[in-house]
């Protein structure tokens, strides 16, 4: 024990004491969300569970299940399409099948629920009416617009991959789709199934399209606990089972990935080769991997274009541009603060010399686990707690009334928001600080440089580029982040996505359109920035 404290005075720093305090700072909603499970729900806990909580229970896991089934079909076979074979408009549809991840789920929810709705254009083509506006249409939605998660992690590992696996498969006698079922698709779990695990998230996380189709989620219950049944501590203890069950589903996939080994030689790596095949099986690849390009793209953007030229002269006002202005404003602000904290949680873990205190700072990361309602729940506590004392000390020692300080202010939305994409951000500038080295930070400290400087003047100039592609996901992320936004946005401050979620909500689901499609053109430049990342790795 003597020993431990002494170490711990030796290699404790100014460094590891700043690190805590950042990761308190950041880690306390998270942590007190768990804490709610012992303290237990609220008072109207037993008619939930004896109502609802078997909807929620159930409507998870079919959405869960049939996304799962749906993403890595397109997913993962649209990926090993486009980098295996030889088929028309390959190199477009490369990044076009990016594009379903600019528009949010619940947004593609509003377009096909016009698309197949009474007098919608599958009505007046086809002169019959479909009713998606249940779980199968929602895993749909939902598939259609999360499966490039699954695409685009699966693709840079088949751009990895060698073909002298191939090749080895084929001289031991394997066809084409014994060696990609029984080689390429076993080598590919880590990256397809760390691409679901995404998927997963965001399928948990999805307020906007399940509310609009009318499924009872786990993150539909929290809102109806807290705003129709007003408990929040039953809100609370929800919102602390639904992180359970998704750390239950990351730890359960983390120990069956260790059970088993990956290895991919790099000596001798050759890229894939694609290879020629006949029209008729060019014709129907291209047709297998455009479905997912024009249902989780083309079709929703345009009924939003069509709906937009119907109503842009009702919604294109002063008011709309106004909270066009709040939405980048926020969402750029918010980018750059959560950028600051990634680089310090970075750095000041580096400088840091005690080993335990590393490992805390991952939980600065665990936020974009978490979906958005929670967070903000989590976020809702403490600052609710520290409201609440200042009105009393204001009360009982200046005999003055006030009302709440930090509450309701955009600095807890951000706050959020800086919680919830921290892990975004942080990514990839931990991959570019890694690909830099000790040597260079080693040798300026041998010239006797600090640490402060020789990032101002070394690290940081070559960290730039992926500085700036943080800043750009974590951007795109805020601007379409709804759950979180709608629960802690003060009254005097709206978004693009809050202001379209009002619109369906309100049945004047055309006018959602033009707030919709500023968030989707927000978001197509970070995607082709990825794609082009992507090919040039």
């Amino acid at each position: 024990m003597k020993k431990i404290v002494i170490n711990l005075k030796r290699d404790t720093n100014k460094w590891s004491i700043l690190l805590l305090t950042i990761v308190l700072f950041i880690g306390t909603p998270i942590i007190i969300i768990f804490l709610n499970l012992i303290y237990g729900p609220g008072e109207t806990w037993g008619h939930l569970v004896k109502n609802l909580l078997s909807d929620y229970l159930i409507n998870s896991f079919f959405l869960i299940m049939g996304t799962s089934f749906f993403t890595l079909l397109f997913g993962v076979l649209s990926a090993w399409i486009v980098v295996r074979y030889q088929i028309p408009y390959r190199k477009q549809l490369q990044w076009l099948l990016i594009l379903p991840l600019a528009i949010p789920s619940y947004i593609t929810a509003y377009s096909y629920a016009g698309i197949f709705d009474y007098g919608g254009f599958f009505e007046k083509i086809f002169n019959f009416k479909i009713d998606i506006m249940n779980r199968f249409g929602l895993i749909m939605v939902l598939s259609f617009s999360l499966y490039p998660y699954i695409y685009v992690t699966t693709r840079a590992f088949f751009l990895n991959q060698s073909k002298n696996i191939i090749e080895a498969s084929k001289i031991l006698g394997s066809g084409e789709s014994k060696t990609f079922l029984k080689l390429i698709l076993p080598l590919a779990r880590p990256a397809f199934i760390g691409g679901l695990i995404l998927v997963l998230m965001e399928v948990l996380n999805d307020y906007g399209a399940a509310k609009y189709f009318g499924i009872n989620t786990f993150t539909t219950g929290i809102f109806r606990a807290w705003f129709s049944l007003e408990e929040l501590e039953t809100a609370i203890y929800l919102a602390a089972l639904l992180v359970l069950i998704i750390f239950i589903i990351i730890l359960l996939e983390k120990r069956q990935r260790l059970r088993i080994g990956y290895f991919n030689a790099v000596k001798n790596h050759q890229q894939i080769e694609r290879i020629q095949i006949s029209k008729i099986k060019q014709i129907m690849l291209f047709i297998f991997v455009l479905i997912p390009v024009l249902l989780g793209f083309a079709l929703p953007l345009f009924q939003l274009i069509f709906w937009a030229f119907l109503t842009f002269k009702e919604v294109l006002t002063l008011d709309f541009l106004h909270i066009a202005f709040q939405s980048l404003g926020i969402s750029i602000f918010s980018a750059i603060i959560t950028v600051l904290f990634a680089l310090f949680l970075i750095y000041l873990s580096k400088w840091n010399r005690l080993k335990y205190i590393k490992y805390i700072a991952k939980i600065g990361i665990l936020g974009y686990a978490i979906p958005g309602a929670v967070i903000a729940l989590g976020v809702l506590i403490p600052t609710l707690f520290i409201d609440k004392n200042i009105i009393l000390f204001f009360n009982n020692f200046l005999d003055t009334k006030i009302g709440f300080v930090i509450n309701g202010t955009v600095l807890v939305l951000v706050y959020a928001y800086m919680i919830r994409y921290l892990a975004v951000a942080y990514s990839p500038i931990e991959a570019s600080s890694l690909k830099l080295g000790k040597s260079l930070a080693e040798t300026s400290s041998l010239m006797g440089k600090g640490n402060l400087y020789t990032f101002k003047k070394i690290e940081f100039p070559l960290l730039q580029p992926a500085i700036l592609s943080a800043l750009i996901l974590v951007f795109v992320d805020v601007m379409k982040e709804l759950p979180l936004t709608l629960i802690l946005k003060p009254y005097n401050i709206n978004t693009l996505a809050v202001k379209a979620y009002e619109y369906a909500s309100d049945e004047m689901i055309a006018e959602a359109a033009l707030p919709s499609l500023f968030i989707i053109f927000t978001g197509i430049l970070p995607i082709l920035f990825l794609n082009k990342v992507i090919s040039k790795n």
